[in-house]
Parts: C-alpha cells; sequence; structure tokens
C-alpha cells in the first residue's frame, strides 16, 4: 500500500508551484526506481503585480496594493531541496487612517513568517527519515479518515509554515505532521503496522496488509484563538490486487472524539491506485457512518474557516457545533495525465475532486483542474469548494488563474482572481474577494 499510495506524500515533499517549466522532483518520474544520483537544479523568479482586495455584500473596503513576489529554488536531488520566497503587498490605496505601507494582516504573527519558506525536503521515500516544512496544500494524512484535502492557507491572514516528518523502522512506517511549526496549532500523526511483515518475515512488497492507528489535536492557540479539539482512528487495509500497471485495496475503520462519550464513526471502502507512462489515477468511494457529532475528515478543505463558524444552519466553532447523526458516501478522484510522459508535477491536465453526500440532505464538495495549452505555454486553473450544500448557512469559494508564457517562456503574464472569506474577532467570518494582473520572469526555459 505504501508503494502506491505513499507517492501522496512525494507530492508534499517538493511542492513546486506555478509555471509547468520549473524543476521538478526526480522521485516522481519513477516511483518504483532506485534513487537517482544527485543533481543540482535552480530556478529564480520575480513577479510583479497589482493586487486588489474588494468587498462583499457591501462588508468591508476596497483596497489596493503593488505585489512583488520573488522566488528562489534549489534542488539538490530525491533527498535536498529548498524553495523560499513571499508575496510583499505596498499599499496604493484604501486601508482607512493609519494604514500602513506594507499590508498589516500579511506579517502581524509569527507564524506569518513561516511563508518565507515554501518548501524545504531533507531526505525522500527511500530515507529511513525525512522531514519537509512548508504550505499544506489539499494535505491528507495516510488514511484520510481524520486529515483530508486540508489547507493550511484557507484562512487569507494566515500564512503558516507546516512541517512532516516519515520514518520506517522494521514493520512500522510513521508519518507526522504539524500544520504549523512556528505555533501550537494542528498536529498528528499516523502509526501503520506492516502486518505481514509482523508474521511472516519481511515480504516482497511491502505495506499489503496494515492496521493504522492515527490521532490529531488542535491546539487552537495560532492563527486566532478557537477550540481545542482532538480525534483518533484506527484503520485496516488490504492490498486485494496487485499488477504492474494499477493496484486496487479495501479498508474499513473506527474513530472517536477522546473523552466525548457518544461520539463515534466508522467507515468501509475501497480504493483504485493507477500509473502508466501518462496516467496517474487515484480513486476513492468510502460508505460511512457518523453519530454523537464525530464525523471522518473532520479536519477537511475548510478547517481554517470552520474552527471559527463552521458551515450550516447552527454556526458556531465546528469543535463545538453540532453535526447530526446519520451515514454517507464519500468520493475522491485524482487524475493526473500528460501527452507525452512528462513524469512531473505538473501534467497537461492536473484534476483532484473530494466529495460527500449525506442522508439527511447534506453535500459538500471540493476540487481543483488546472490545462496547460499551446506547447504548455498557456496553463488555466480553476479551484471550488461548496460546504453544507442543501442545508441553510451553506458556504462556497471558488477562484481562477490563467499563465501564459512568452518571448520562448522566460516572461509571462498572469491573472487571477476568487472570493475569500476573513475570520473576524467575535468569530464571523467577513465576505471578500480578491483580483490581480500582473508580470513575471524566470530562468526555467
Amino acid at each position: 500500500m505504501w508503494r502506491i499510495r505513499g507517492r501522496v506524500v512525494l507530492l508534499l515533499l517538493w511542492p513546486l508551484t506555478g509555471s509547468a517549466t520549473e524543476p521538478t522532483a526526480p522521485e516522481e518520474a519513477a516511483p518504483f526506481a532506485m534513487p537517482l544520483a544527485r543533481r543540482w537544479h535552480s530556478l529564480t523568479r520575480v513577479e510583479a503585480a497589482t493586487w486588489a482586495l474588494l468587498p462583499r455584500a457591501g462588508v468591508g473596503t476596497e483596497e489596493g496594493f503593488a505585489q512583488v513576489e520573488p522566488t528562489v529554488i534549489l534542488d539538490g536531488g530525491p533527498e535536498f531541496g529548498v524553495n523560499v520566497g513571499a508575496p510583499v503587498r505596498l499599499r496604493l490605496w484604501g486601508g482607512g487612517e493609519g494604514a500602513g505601507l506594507v499590508r498589516r494582516e500579511d506579517w502581524d504573527s509569527l507564524s506569518d513568517w513561516g511563508q518565507l519558506v515554501r518548501g524545504l525536503k531533507l531526505g525522500s521515500e527511500y530515507s529511513p527519515l525525512a522531514v519537509w516544512f512548508g504550505a499544506l496544500e489539499n494535505y491528507t494524512l495516510l488514511s484520510g479518515h481524520l486529515v483530508r484535502r486540508y489547507s493550511s492557507r484557507a484562512n487569507p491572514d494566515y500564512h503558516p509554515a507546516g512541517g512532516i516528518l516519515t520514518g520506517t523502522v522494521g514493520p512500522l512506517y510513521t508519518h507526522a505532521f504539524a500544520s504549523d511549526v512556528l505555533g501550537a496549532r494542528l498536529m498528528g500523526a499516523e502509526l501503520a503496522l506492516d502486518m505481514q511483515h509482523v508474521l511472516f518475515g519481511k515480504p516482497r512488497e511491502p505495506g499489503r496488509y496494515t492496521l493504522a492507528l492515527s490521532a490529531v489535536h488542535d491546539w487552537g492557540r495560532a492563527g486566532g484563538r478557537a477550540p481545542s479539539v482532538t480525534l483518533a482512528h484506527l484503520d485496516a487495509t488490504a492490498v486485494v490486487r496487485v499488477r504492474p500497471t494499477y493496484e486496487a485495496h479495501v479498508i474499513a475503520g473506527w474513530g472517536g472524539r477522546p473523552g466525548e462519550g457518544g461520539a463515534w464513526g466508522a467507515v468501509v471502502g475501497g480504493g483504485l491506485d493507477a500509473l502508466t507512462s501518462t496516467l496517474d489515477l487515484k480513486l476513492r468511494l468510502e460508505g460511512r457512518r457518523q453519530h454523537g457529532g464525530f464525523r471522518q475528515g473532520f479536519f477537511g478543505p475548510d478547517y481554517e474557516l470552520a474552527r471559527f463558524r463552521a458551515a450550516g444552519p447552527d454556526g458556531g466553532a465546528l469543535a463545538e457545533a453540532p453535526f447530526p447523526s446519520g451515514y454517507s458516501v464519500h468520493g475522491e478522484l485524482k487524475v493526473g495525465w500528460d501527452a507525452v510522459n512528462y513524469g512531473g508535477l505538473q501534467r497537461h491536465l492536473m484534476l483532484t475532486v473530494g466529495a460527500e453526500a449525506f442522508s439527511w440532505g447534506r453535500f459538500d464538495v471540493d476540487g481543483r483542474v488546472a490545462v496547460q495549452l499551446l506547447e504548455r505555454s498557456l496553463e488555466v486553473a480553476v479551484k471550488g469548494l461548496g460546504m453544507g450544500m442543501g442545508q441553510p448557512g451553506a458556504r462556497y469559494l471558488g477562484a481562477a488563474e490563467v499563465r501564459w508564457r512568452f518571448l520562448k517562456g522566460k516572461l509571462y503574464a498572469m491573472g487571477t482572481g476568487g472570493t475569500l472569506l476573513f475570520p473576524e474577532a467575535e468569530g464571523t467570518l467577513r465576505p471578500g474577494a480578491f483580483a490581480s494582473v500582473g508580470l513575471g520572469v524566470d530562468n526555467a526555459r
């Protein structure tokens, strides 16, 4: 199971963002191969753009900024890499009396300084121990029944750097994470035990039959105060079919909230992982049971907003908001396709979508799709989120981005825009929107 599903972790070990022409993680090109010899690559980039914050629903004031965003990337091969840089926004208009030249909300806490580190990796999937630092985007903790598709920067005024640690000792695989290495926030770990290894010795194909225990705790002390919460989950997974280009697995589990009597949930499902020279596909389908306020995927794509005010008719912090008992069906699809066997993190098509339908009338969905056209000179990406649909108090967010490279790829134009929600001190979410257009230059080609 770790052999193919472990590549989800590798995407986080070096999440280079932006153009398809950036250097990519060597281990992604051949996940079953031995590590490649170290080859050093570097990239420098500067982007300059206007960035405007716009009010929605008559709430807030318009603000405009000149945004300068430098980036430096050094890739030392499978076991070392660093990616640093952050946007600096200089005020052009708005903000009211006393507003400073630099947008204060971008740098007003210790955690915000974590945005300077976009990626720092030490070690790889072949190392007995590996660590990575940077923003968590669409992050899933192994089995995904506690943390699934989580984004640490869904709050536009909170910019933490997270950390991931992975390690293997005999039959035990450990994956631990922190959403904010500079503040007391979301922390958790999952321990997966290879049962075939324990009972019969080291197998030829490790990770086919595993028993895993995960636990996650939110201290609620950084990125704004919110109630703390703890969840735990036990999972059993069996890979039932293995072929050179795909494998299928089944999974069953049970979880709860320690110290909260009657808060529990159960899950059963299966998945398919396929990998060819041009296609990387992951499919998952599960049936779930929730009881007493517990739900799988509690730390989900909108958690950084829901920790202040959950989607739905009751409002309030997610840790304290009631959640009806019932059943649900959850599905997730991830597709990476490239016509020319590019083998990197960027593909001609990247699609990821997750959805969950509940027996009592609620529907949640989030996803992102990015396509590259015109010999990779044009990239268009759209993402969206809908939480609590079918119920009062549903939450919707969306954004789109376009990048077009010209002059042999050295220069590119970009435009982006979308909706935002800003947590307020009283626990409400203030609606807003953003729009940005600008130019960038790098040495990617």
